[in-house]
């Protein structure tokens, strides 16, 4: 592993984790492994003497606030007393705190944890559709349960505005730095990202189209164990559309050919639990490219984790691919 996420990076965050296990109640030497890096390092802490793995989570700096973090949890908390979809618990510590902290190169390091939940990550290569027709109703008790909850006091996450998300104050960094952007790929991706800016202005972003959301709904950050979908990684959640949720959900695999047969399933099973209107499913595709320059951003910024060097500059060339198909699509 190069980069930011060297071996030996990896290997100090593994040994701050393991550290504080104790603080949630863990014996003093459980066997700690990294699961996988993303925006942040996530471990499992497998303790002889507790029933269960526990799972860790230690943050990125200078992503999320103190606030921040707390926030998402609490906002799982809520989800889970109402039994919205099965999703992992928040462990707290020994002394009733959530988020514990170590110090590495001058950088405090936040640390959260939660219990550990059976289950698979879906695969690309299977046959996905009733997956989404689930995945959609899911979505919309999430959007149904953010519409109506009342946020605690000092409730704080990000908006994933266009601004923040392809715009002018990006929290993944800017598409122009895109992994073998070419001038002319640059001028194409100008094009698509002002056409986007005027379609999502006039769609809107009342409270009946834009709230809290997951926002990072991928096949990544789903187990399925038994035909029941469990969510978890709500690190991004945020203020956004909530038809950006099924953008995300098709995140990497925006070029299957499925995806018309998945956003009729998702829209299919969203419609079972919500109503969904005509226009914003006529929006889908706007969001799966708004999300797909978001991500092309995000592997320049993160060059160091593994799922940019996977990606590459094979995903940039394939952004444009789809950006060009987009445009014809919004200019007829």
């Amino acid at each position: 592993m190069a980069g930011l996420y060297s071996d030996d990076f990896v290997e100090r965050l593994r040994q701050g984790a393991e550290g504080l296990a104790g603080l949630w109640g863990l014996s003093p030497r459980p066997r700690v492994s990294l699961l996988n890096i993303s925006e942040n390092a996530t471990f499992r802490a497998d303790d002889p003497e507790a029933a269960a793995p526990v799972i860790l989570r230690v943050h990125r700096p200078g992503y999320h606030t103190r606030a921040e973090i707390e926030s998402e949890l609490a906002w799982i908390d809520a989800l889970r007393a109402d039994a919205v979809a099965p999703m992992p618990a928040p462990l707290a510590l020994k002394d009733g705190g959530r988020v514990a902290e170590f110090e590495l190169h001058g950088a405090p390091r936040e640390v959260v944890a939660f219990e550990f939940v059976e289950g698979r990550e879906p695969s690309p290569d299977e046959d996905l559709v009733d997956g989404f027709r689930d995945l959609g109703a899911m979505s919309a008790r999430l959007h149904g349960h953010a519409r109506s909850w009342t946020r605690p006091a000092g409730f704080a996450r990000k908006a994933w505005t266009f601004d923040a998300t392809v715009g002018r104050t990006p929290h993944w960094g800017d598409w122009r730095a895109g992994l073998g952007l070419t001038e002319a790929g640059q001028a194409l991706l100008e094009r698509t990202t002002e056409a986007l800016e005027r379609r999502l202005a006039a769609y809107g972003d009342g409270p009946e189209r834009f709230g809290l959301i997951h926002a990072d709904l991928r096949l990544a950050n789903l187990l399925v164990q038994d035909g029941r979908i469990a969510v978890i990684d709500f690190d991004d959640c945020g203020f956004g559309w909530f038809a950006f949720d099924f953008a995300a959900a098709v995140s990497f695999i925006e070029t299957d050919p499925a995806l018309p047969e998945l956003k009729a399933a998702w829209v299919e099973g969203y419609r079972t639990a919500a109503p969904f209107d005509a226009q914003s499913e006529a929006m889908l595709d706007d969001f799966v490219m708004l999300r797909r320059v978001q991500l092309t951003a995000w592997i320049a910024s993160h060059s160091e984790t593994p799922t940019a060097a996977e990606m590459g500059e094979a995903f940039t060339h394939g952004t444009l691919e789809i950006a060009d198909r987009w445009l014809s699509t919004a200019a007829a």
